[in-house]
Formats: C-alpha cells, sequence, structure tokens
C-alpha cells in the first residue's frame, strides 16, 4: 500500500485553516501529543496564531485508562491561555475512533468553558466509534483494524509515515 505524503497532508491542512481563520488573533490551539502537538507547533509557527500554543496529553481522561495504565512518558498540560469564551482548535495527527478527542474535551474544560471547540487532523482514517468529526481533515484513508499509522518527525521537523500492522 502507498502511505500518503504527511507534509503534502500537512500543506492541506495548513490552507483549510488559513482559509477558515483569517484572523488567528483570539484562537486557542491545543495540540495532542505526540503527533498532534508537533502539527500544531508547525501550524503555530507558520500561521503566526497571536496566542501561545497549548498542549494535552489524554492519558488521564480516556475512558479505557484502566486498560492501557499510565504511559512511562505522561507529558504534563500546558494550557498557556485562558480558555473561557474562546474558540479552540484542536490539533491531532489521527482520527480513528474518536475516544482521544473526547478524553482532551474532557480534559480541556478543567480549564474553562469554550465558547467553541473545532478538530483538525491529519488523516482521518474512519472506524468512529463516538459521534466525533473533523473540521479539517488532511486526508481520509481508510485502514483495516490491525493497522495503524504512526507518525514521526525528523531533526528538521519534516514528517514521516509509517504504517504499523498489529498481529492478530
Amino acid at each position: 500500500m502507498s502511505l500518503p505524503n504527511p507534509e503534502v497532508l500537512y500543506a492541506r491542512l495548513k490552507e483549510q485553516i488559513k482559509h477558515a481563520y483569517p484572523n488567528r488573533n483570539e484562537i486557542g490551539l491545543i495540540g495532542i501529543h505526540r503527533g498532534g502537538a508537533w502539527i500544531a507547533e508547525r501550524l503555530h509557527a507558520d500561521l503566526k496564531f497571536a496566542l501561545p500554543c497549548g498542549f494535552l496529553d489524554s492519558a488521564l481522561y480516556r475512558d479505557d485508562f484502566s486498560e492501557r495504565g499510565i504511559k512511562d512518558d505522561l507529558i504534563p498540560p500546558e494550557v498557556p491561555f485562558n480558555v473561557h469564551n474562546r474558540q479552540i482548535l484542536i490539533v491531532d495527527d489521527v482520527l480513528y475512533t474518536g475516544r482521544t478527542t473526547r478524553a482532551i474535551v474532557n480534559h480541556l474544560f478543567d480549564y474553562g468553558r469554550p465558547a467553541s471547540i473545532e478538530l483538525a487532523v491529519l488523516l482521518d482514517r474512519g472506524g468512529r466509534q463516538l459521534p466525533i468529526d473533523a473540521q479539517f481533515i488532511g486526508k481520509h484513508h481508510q485502514l483495516a483494524e490491525n493497522q495503524s499509522f504512526v507518525l514521526s518527525r525528523d531533526d528538521q521537523g519534516v514528517f514521516k509515515l509509517e504504517l504499523k500492522e498489529q498481529s492478530e
């Protein structure tokens, strides 16, 4: 299977967001650790969002926490702006079941009540278990249940995409 070029997907995502938010002075940008945080950092720099970029980890807010346990690399939250009554754009690398997004929305409400929340993802792989959809998408790309996309970046910040297969 030929994988999409993540740099091309990023460029598409960036253009969608650029046109949707011509005035980015009041938008709060939140990246989901890991891949979403990398994308949010680049969007923040490339589109010159006025507010600092925030970052959240979904681990402690997931509904499957008891099965997944605590990760060794849990990232402390960083929300360097007032969330209350602000338009928030959550950024993630891959949208699958919707559970990570739901967890991040729950976590975000610990910081206040946003005016609105939208979601931007590099890839939407289908397979939703919750009624969550992204407003900004680099590409829809269906995968089998035992497959997943893995986003990484090199030392220059260039995105790389791999396909991981779990054995049954």
